[in-house]
């Protein structure tokens, strides 16, 4: 699709989440992705639902969570438990310059295409639960593990109720970031400073969650605080709520400086609010944010999302609405910045998806390709790069190793 990246070749070799998603990054930036999945089975993903039906397949139909996260890159099958396929994947890896993989650490080194099996220009961005060492680095685990290991899960939530987990996978998609972002930086030296040496990225869940706590860290070192559940309040500022309407919505409204609380009072017609002893500092709105917070919900439940919004938008006040799926298809600011594209899917035909993000100004947006039926892409790879004969990509095949 071209790009900054254009002219880099990426292998994942992961699934699920973290690693094809950092790999999904480097394709919408243009790289060149190749995803490497089990012959018969494939990417996990593929089997997570909601499903299209589709005509003819006596199974749920197409997922589009693989439709979503399986796009951009190109699909091939291989065993990797099979010594055929190990000295495949090596002969493929020469071709590369990074390898994206979440297996649990070692898995790998058994399948001997470990970082010191394969060229030593290779990027290898290892992605895990719990890191690539130390005590607790074999023990299985998913997303909810590193949100909960990483301390997130925690703070999530309301006080007097149990921690609940974030809407998204939260640490598999923040650590496929990061990892991306490391993976680059690691490219950087080898090419632009010409060391002519990949390196070994080890990302895990849980460091990546660790890495956005904020001042919770640093708090209990310095000050023993033990940083809690706060649900959408915050101890030190008000207003600030998700606040109820009248339409059944929730809007989140931010007026915890001095500046942005007087706007509110005028958006509100309560001008008198702003001099109330009781409300004129953040310090004070702080003390009594049961009180002001009260205020600003009786008055966000006398009306609709639409008319507070406005009302806030009027009078320079931070707002926005919940949004749904229907609310972000239908927003007229997405649109104009086309925030979602449509994507041909090979199975179920165009589906609107979140476009790649962010963008580079003043070039054309791209729209990625769609996610590749399993091992859709065999003949191009295994005869067309890594040079197997037709007879050779048979025999694999018959073989159960493609």
């Amino acid at each position: 699709m071209g790009g900054p990246l254009e002219g880099l070749r990426v292998i994942d070799v992961g699934t699920r989440i973290s690693a094809p998603f950092c790999a999904g990054l480097l394709g919408e930036m243009g790289a060149e992705v190749i995803k490497v999945e089990q012959p018969g089975v494939g990417d996990f993903m593929r089997e997570i639902g909601p499903f299209v039906p589709v005509e003819g397949d006596d199974g749920p139909g197409h997922s589009l969570f693989w439709s979503v996260e399986g796009r951009g890159r190109k699909g091939v099958t291989l065993d990797l438990r099979k010594p055929e396929g190990q000295e495949l994947f090596r002969r493929l890896c020469r071709h590369a310059d990074v390898v994206c993989e979440n297996f649990r650490p070692g898995t790998m080194e058994r399948w001997n295409v470990g970082p010191t099996d394969l060229d030593p220009r290779l990027v290898m961005v290892r992605i895990s639960v719990f890191g690539q060492d130390g005590p607790s680095s074999l023990r299985p685990g998913l997303d909810r593990l590193g949100i909960g290991y990483g301390g997130l899960l925690h703070l999530t939530g309301y006080p007097d109720r149990p921690p609940v987990r974030p809407g998204v996978t939260v640490s598999d998609y923040l650590t496929g970031v990061f990892a991306a972002h490391a993976a680059l930086a690691a490219l950087y030296r080898r090419d632009a400073r010409r060391t002519g040496t990949g390196a070994v990225v080890d990302a895990c869940l849980y460091g990546s969650v660790l890495r956005i706590l904020e001042w919770t860290i640093a708090g209990y070192d310095r000050l023993g605080i033990v940083r809690e559940r706060e649900g959408n309040r915050l101890a030190n500022s008000a207003p600030l709520d998700n606040y109820p309407t009248a339409d059944g919505r929730y809007v989140c409204i931010v007026a915890g400086s001095d500046a942005n609380f007087r706007r509110l009072c005028a958006a509100m017609s309560r001008p008198e609010l702003a001099t109330d002893a009781r409300f004129a500092r953040l310090a004070d709105r702080a003390a009594n944010a049961e009180a002001i917070n009260g205020i600003v919900e009786a008055w966000t439940r006398s009306l609709t999302a639409a008319e507070i919004e406005q009302r806030c938008i009027d009078h320079d006040v931070p707002v926005a609405t919940a949004y749904t799926a229907a609310d972000i298809a239908a927003d007229p600011h997405m649109q104009a910045r086309h925030d979602l594209v449509t994507v041909v899917d090979s199975v179920i035909g165009p589906v609107r998806q979140q476009a790649p993000f962010p963008r580079f100004v003043g070039e054309e947006l791209p729209v990625p390709s769609s996610a590749p039926r399993l091992g859709e892409h065999n003949r191009e790879v295994w005869c067309g790069l890594v040079g197997l004969s037709e007879d050779e990509l048979a025999a694999a095949s018959a073989a159960g190793i493609i």
